[in-house]
């Protein structure tokens, strides 16, 4: 396969030849494959733009390449970032020219979305970081992955292009180690355990995700237990795959959801768990018990293996508190 690019009216134009190795493959998924350095959704975007090319003609994200053909358009410059940087206090765990890792407290949007323009994450990123290049065509930070808002914990954030495909495509390939921390209902049985169960869009409510829908995609969730109260259950959690609010779900699914949970929770509310600690402990909360403990990965500059550890946050320690102080009195 080869490649040759140059700076043509202030973007990159390229043509590649394609081999034998990435014939049979969707013009996208090729795209992203190659040394542009392309997401799969960067190079679907930029197709349906007509700005890159199958042997010359206008062709779909969907087309497939055959060994020989000629693929070959323009990678415009990165478009100015709208969004404005924020003071907003962020803890950061360890920064360099290539990464930045942080301590997302609950309560914090990773993303600027409808109804939460600012005050996010990115925000308080673009604000701390002075040295963000153009990413996935978007002058923005690199991020690789997120947390739910009321999710606590640590999380790194691309600066450069060279991080931000190298962290994607671990997270891609599940070779990142996320470990977290969880506070459930229930006494848990047993020491350990695996849930496999598909997650998809909740048949009814738009908001929630289920184990029961018509089209999921697969899930994996490891546990340990780490400690055991009256009416509760601290666990360690390894996610093998990231879906949307899996820990939540799959914790949900077996019986056992995460205290706090508004979604996933029993019924939501403190008014409705008999329990009167655990009830107080909820109130106290105002959030899942959900904690992202640990991060591993390879770092994308000195390809060595890297750990950050975020302390468990005090209104989670707070509440450990009152159930060990609880299951005491009981005995």
């Amino acid at each position: 396969m080869t490649n040759l690019s140059e700076e043509n009216n202030g973007g990159k134009s390229f043509t590649i030849r394609v081999s034998q190795k990435g014939a049979g493959r969707r013009l996208d998924q090729f795209l992203s494959e190659t040394s542009l350095k392309l997401s799969r959704s960067r190079a679907k975007n930029l197709i349906q733009k007509h700005l890159i090319s199958l042997n010359q003609k206008p062709a779909k994200p969907s087309a497939h390449v055959k060994a020989g053909d000629i693929v070959s358009g323009t990678l415009p410059e990165p478009e100015p970032l709208s969004l404005k940087p924020e003071p907003l206090p962020l803890t950061v765990l360890y920064e360099d020219l290539s990464i930045i890792v942080v301590d997302k407290p609950s309560g914090m949007v990773v993303h600027p979305a409808y109804g939460n323009p600012s005050g996010t994450m990115v925000n308080a990123l673009l604000y701390h970081c002075k040295d963000l290049s153009g990413i996935n065509g978007v002058l923005r930070p690199g991020i690789v992955h997120r947390l739910d808002k009321d999710t606590s914990g640590v999380m790194v954030v691309a600066k450069d292009d060279q991080a931000y495909h190298h962290l994607t495509k671990q997270f891609k390939n599940r070779t990142v180690k996320k470990v977290y921390r969880a506070i459930v209902y229930g006494t848990v049985s047993g020491d350990e355990g695996l849930i496999d169960s598909e997650i998809g869009r909740h048949p009814s409510e738009r908001k929630r995700m289920s184990t029961r829908t018509r089209k999921g995609r697969p899930a994996i969730t490891r546990w340990e237990k780490v400690e055991e109260f009256d009416g509760a259950t601290l666990l360690e959690i390894f996610p093998q795959t990231g879906r949307t609010h899996q820990i939540r779900v799959h914790l949900s699914s077996i019986g056992h959801p995460i205290l706090g949970d508004p979604l996933y929770g029993r019924k939501g509310r403190p008014g409705a768990i008999h329990d009167p600690v655990l009830r107080k402990c909820v109130k106290r909360l105002n959030r899942q018990a959900l904690h992202a403990q640990r991060l591993e990965f390879i770092h994308p500059r000195t390809r060595e293996k890297v750990q950050f550890v975020s302390p468990m946050p005090r209104d989670m320690e707070e509440v450990l508190g009152w159930l060990r102080l609880e299951s005491e009195k009981g005995k």
